[in-house]
């Protein structure tokens, strides 16, 4: 196979992995939608509420722009090179700005099974803090450098090109930034976790079923933290 053939193939199975990415999410989306009508709009409108849409509608545009915009090689759309790295950059600091946001309902949930411990809530805000500047730092340190971070176009054929990334610092950097990130979704879960245990235990001694939204909201907490 040709230096040419490889790279049409390469791209298109980018584009194949951005249509199933693209219909995996629509899916998704309509088998959540009446739960959502059902346990949202349809209901008072709270803070957390407003927090769930956000997260929600923003998890779903960024995941819609990878899968067009910055599928693995090229994407299924062609974009100059300043329009790529700017996109890129948006990518980037959008996905912090939504794990930072998931992280305040993960925090929120584990204050209300705790019973809204103040202490709790202050624990677990002063540990998240550094987790914020972490994200801030990574953002401006590795992706928002040109000496860090680049673009530059690639031309497979003279009417056929693409553009992609390239990363001029090893991973350590951000391996070591993330560790401590890890750690704090870690702890998150294993509080999750003990809450829960304790639940199911209170109640197997009351011979009561386990509260169902205890179970749905620890549950989601691995799940956030395996994905």
């Amino acid at each position: 196979m040709s230096e040419l053939e490889e790279s049409l193939y390469a791209l298109d199975w980018s584009d194949y992995i951005g249509v199933v990415i693209i219909t995996m999410i629509t899916y998704d989306y309509m088998l959540q939608l009446e739960k959502e009508v059902t346990f949202v709009w349809e209901r008072q409108m709270s803070v957390m509420a407003y927090l769930y849409l956000v997260v929600r509608y923003f998890g779903i545009v960024l995941a819609m722009y990878v899968a067009v915009a910055v599928s693995f090689r090229g994407g299924l759309l062609y974009m100059p090179e300043a329009v790529s790295y700017s996109t890129l950059l948006f990518m980037q600091w959008g996905l912090s700005v939504y794990f930072c946001l998931a992280e305040i309902i993960l925090i929120w949930r584990l204050y209300v099974l705790y019973n809204q411990s103040k202490l709790m809530l202050y624990v677990l805000l002063g540990l998240f803090l550094p987790v914020v500047v972490l994200y801030i730092g990574v953002d401006i340190f590795l992706w928002s450098r040109p000496s860090a971070m680049s673009v530059h176009e690639i031309a497979i054929t003279p009417n056929m090109k693409y553009c992609a990334a390239a990363f001029h610092i090893g991973p350590m950097p951000a391996i070591y930034a993330f560790i401590p990130i890890i750690c704090y979704d870690i702890f998150l879960v294993v509080l999750a976790i003990v809450v829960l245990v304790k639940h199911l235990k209170e109640q197997k001694e009351l011979e009561m079923k386990p509260n169902t939204y205890v179970v749905m909201i620890v549950r989601y907490h691995v799940i956030y933290f395996v994905l």
